[in-house]
């Protein structure tokens, strides 16, 4: 290898700082085979994180999280970028490449209370926290008496506000509270079936250049198949859906005795009806699993329209 340096690109955040260091001590391990002397981080600074009182879908969207991160890619300022793969819009970038995944964490959602008890023991009227339409239309089927009041941040920024006194819960992804040591706060823990993750939640994606065979080739090393036919599943899903952040839509898939499972949901734009698939293939066709699923969503979708 003839770089003497890598440069890892990634939010400021200190839970995206995280999963870069997590990237980089992976990569140290690599080091002798590729003959690099040092892994460096680099912080950007992107559109979503310095706008915090705005919905995503209002501003434009996932790529909020991570334009300005491939831009410095594309630029050739970085070598490689570190995304919360749920972070990250369904269609690729022209010239770059996602095609690592680290192995799957937690895809759970939680909940977060004042009182630390339980979504069913909130009172009426309770204002619950959170940035995802998915979320709020998920809870409302269970129980529809609650007020949603949008809530955006880093963690801790979210917890803090929960604290003082302007929500009564906030939902959060399990992964984020795990790394950051902050588990004790959860007051309860949903099922991915009772409330279906993020396309790609739980997983942290490397991206790169297209035509840095150098980078490409080393980030195989990284990669955890398995992981990577799940999410490749969940975002054909959303490919299909031409899903972003104003679609609410949730898919899990996990692989189980040499086949591969998918659970998938997408609401109508106002969260009163919801379509849901559940379906399984040999792992070797993941890939068709992932497009039929979205067929099949799409489908209902429209059916219900005509209705």
């Amino acid at each position: 290898m003839s770089r003497k340096k890598i440069i890892i690109g990634t939010r400021g955040s200190k839970l995206a700082v995280i999963y870069a260091d997590i990237v980089k001590k992976k990569l140290l391990e690599l080091q002798n085979k590729y003959n690099f002397e040092d892994v460096l981080v680099q912080k950007i600074k992107t559109d979503g994180d310095k706008i915090q009182d705005v919905r995503l879908s209002d501003m434009g969207g996932k790529g909020l999280f991570s334009k300005k991160i491939e831009e410095q890619l594309i630029e050739n300022n970085i070598d490689l970028a570190v995304h919360a793969l749920k972070d990250m819009p369904s269609l690729e970038t022209k010239g770059l490449s996602t095609e690592c995944f680290l192995k799957r964490n937690d895809p759970r959602e939680v909940l977060i209370t004042k009182n630390n008890k339980i979504l069913e023991k909130q009172k009426k009227g309770a204002i619950i926290g959170t940035s995802s339409l998915r979320r709020e239309f998920q809870v409302k089927r269970k129980i529809n008496n609650f007020n949603f009041k949008l809530i955006r941040g880093n963690v801790d920024t979210r917890i803090k506000k929960l604290k003082d006194g302007l929500y009564d819960g906030i939902i959060l992804s399990f992964i984020g509270l795990k790394f950051l040591g902050l588990e004790k706060n959860v007051s309860q823990i949903f099922s991915t079936s009772d409330m279906i993750p993020s396309v790609g939640q739980g997983v942290i994606a490397v991206q790169c250049r297209e035509d840095d065979l150098e980078i490409r080739s080393i980030l195989e090393n990284l990669n955890h198949d398995e992981t990577k036919k799940c999410v490749n599943t969940e975002r054909n899903i959303l490919k299909i859906l031409e899903g972003d952040c104003d679609t609410a839509i949730g898919a899990y898939a996990k692989v189980e005795n040499g086949k591969i499972y998918v659970e998938a949901e997408l609401f109508s734009l106002d969260g009163s009806k919801r379509f849901y698939v559940k379906s399984s293939k040999e792992l070797k066709y993941a890939d068709q699993l992932g497009e039929e699923v979205g067929k099949i969503l799409k489908k209902k979708s429209k059916e219900s329209h005509k209705k």
